[in-house]
């Protein structure tokens, strides 16, 4: 009963986080908040009701498990705040057997696993959109970089063709994975270089001060009379420094405001957490 409850709170609490995150490009605090308190609640309640402390261990575990990732892909600029508090939120509610670690089925790990796969492809979803809409400004960036070493990305192809045919051919799940995940790195080499691309071309804008909301990412230092007033080292803006730039907005001190628009990514946290529920560990799946 309760799993059942938290598998139904869990994709309840991420279709609305997935439909404010597109609507609005935040998650209200609220919902991250609430999806914490009541991943311990439950945990609390299951240790209470079947008298046992492994409830609320599995929900800690989870919690800090979720806590790293999310520390490391805020401070890397992956995810955004939002992102990073729904994620330790889902892992308080799902929880982390550590006596027991499930890496094949619905678990918090295949969980956790999938969002590598669908991020990586969602990801790349919304930049070949965004790639369409500016193909000029694309085009002429990828010359620049990516594509101007023809010796680095005809060596990659043999290779890749290499490892495909490695992991088709072999039937062995340890060997086929070897190949597979190197396979995996030269795939983010690429997906790295046009992420950047895109990012620098389609992602990059202007705004008015009063366009701005709370974690927004300044792509570029303000400075009035030498004083930085926001910079990217903040890691998103916060409501003290988006007042401050509307007052010097009004003291005709500054226009607008050089910010990263960032990519929508709760909803493929649902995604991935559909994934889970239906196929469990997408790594396995696609391997076995």
């Amino acid at each position: 009963m309760i799993e059942a409850l938290t598998k139904i709170i869990a994709l309840l609490l991420l279709s609305i986080g997935s439909y404010t995150d597109i609507k609005t490009r935040e998650v209200p605090d609220w919902l991250n908040f609430s999806l914490i308190g009541i991943g311990f609640g439950i945990a609390i309640l299951g240790s209470l009701i079947f008298n046992t402390w492994n409830y609320i261990i599995y929900a800690t575990a989870g919690f800090l498990l979720c806590l790293l990732i999310s520390l490391l892909m805020f401070y890397t600029g992956q995810w955004g705040g939002g992102d990073s508090k729904m994620i330790m939120g889902i892992g308080a509610l799902m929880g982390l057997n550590i006596f027991n670690i499930n890496y094949t089925s619905f678990s918090l790990i295949s969980f956790l696993i999938n969002i590598l796969f669908v991020g990586a492809f969602y990801g790349l979803f919304w930049s070949v959109i965004l790639s369409i809409k500016n193909r000029k400004k694309f085009a002429k960036q990828a010359k620049k970089t990516i594509l101007r070493s023809k010796i680095i990305n005809y060596t990659l192809l043999i290779i890749s063709i290499i490892l495909i045919s490695a992991v088709v051919l072999t039937k062995d799940f340890l060997l086929k994975t070897i190949p597979f995940l190197a396979l995996m790195l030269i795939l983010m080499y690429y997906l790295y270089h046009y992420i950047k691309i895109v990012e620098k071309v389609c992602m990059i804008k202007y705004v008015k001060p009063d366009q701005l909301t709370e974690g927004d990412w300044i792509a570029k230092d303000i400075k009035i009379k030498n004083k930085v007033i926001a910079s990217p080292k903040d890691l998103g803006i916060s409501l003290k420094q988006i007042k401050l730039l509307k007052k010097l907005e009004k003291q005709n001190k500054i226009k607008k405001v050089l910010i990263k628009e960032g990519i929508p990514f709760v909803p493929s946290f649902l995604i991935a957490y559909i994934t889970a529920l239906i196929f469990g560990n997408l790594l396995f799946a696609l391997l076995i």
